[in-house]
C-alpha cells in the first residue's frame, strides 16, 4: 500500500495543477501569504489566522498544514491542494470530508494570493474539486458559506450552481458578522466547458470514500 495516498493525486484544469499540500510547496505558500492575500482592513475568514503577527505567520501556515496532514483518517478528512500557475503555487483550495461514506457530502474553502485574484482562478480552483468530488467520489452535495461582504466568493458560487442555504452568524474581530450559507446539488453544478485531468487518485480511494 501506498505509505501517503495523496503522494501522486494531481487535478489539472487548463491553466492549473493542484495537488495536496508538500513541504517545499508550503514554503512558496508562505510566500503567497506574507505577500498579501486580502486587504488589511477586510477579514474573508471565519478563522482570523491571517492576523496573527507577520513573525509567526509562515511558521503557523506549516504547522497548521502538518497538524491536518495528521489527522486524516477515513471518514474525517481534509485534502489541502496548493494551486499552481506556470510551476508557481499562487493559493489554495480545500476540500473536506466528514463522515463523507454515509453523507456523501463534501465542503470547500479557498484563498488566492492578491496578485492573481480577479482572473477567474478561484472559479477554476473550485470547479475542479467539485469536478472531482462528484466524479470520482461520487459525491451528493457539496457546501460553502461566505460573508455577506465577500462578493468575490459569492460570485463564485453563483456562477458554479450554489443556492443560498440559511445564514450564520458570528464575532469577526470583535464585531457581528454575517455568512451566507450556500448548497450544491449534482444536478445543479454548472460544469465549466473544459475536462478536469485527474491522477494518482486510485491510492486516495480507500481513505476518501471509506
Amino acid at each position: 500500500m501506498e505509505p501517503w495516498p495523496y503522494r501522486h493525486l494531481a487535478l489539472r484544469t487548463p491553466r492549473l495543477e493542484l495537488r495536496p499540500d508538500d513541504d517545499e510547496g508550503l514554503l512558496e505558500l508562505v510566500d503567497v501569504v506574507l505577500d498579501g492575500i486580502h486587504p488589511p482592513d477586510e477579514m474573508p475568514f471565519g478563522v482570523e489566522w491571517t492576523d496573527a503577527p507577520r513573525d509567526r505567520l509562515g511558521f503557523n501556515v506549516v504547522q497548521y498544514h502538518w497538524m491536518v496532514r495528521s489527522e486524516q483518517c477515513p471518514g474525517r478528512w481534509a485534502v489541502n491542494f496548493l494551486a499552481r500557475l506556470d510551476g508557481r503555487v499562487i493559493g489554495e483550495q480545500t476540500l473536506v470530508g466528514h463522515d463523507f461514506a454515509i453523507t456523501g457530502e463534501v465542503s470547500t474553502g479557498s484563498y488566492l494570493g492578491r496578485r492573481h485574484q480577479g482572473q477567474g482562478l478561484g472559479t477554476e480552483m473550485r470547479a475542479a474539486v467539485l469536478m472531482f468530488a462528484f466524479d470520482h467520489l461520487n459525491a451528493r452535495t457539496a457546501r460553502s458559506s461566505a460573508f455577506v461582504d465577500n462578493p468575490a466568493s459569492l460570485g463564485v458560487s453563483r456562477k458554479l450552481g450554489y443556492r443560498p442555504d440559511g445564514t450564520l452568524v458570528q464575532v469577526r474581530r470583535g464585531a457581528r458578522a454575517e455568512q451566507t450559507r450556500l448548497l450544491l446539488d449534482r444536478a445543479d453544478f454548472r460544469r465549466p466547458d473544459w475536462d478536469l485531468a485527474v491522477t494518482g487518485v486510485t491510492d486516495a480511494l480507500w481513505l476518501l470514500t471509506g
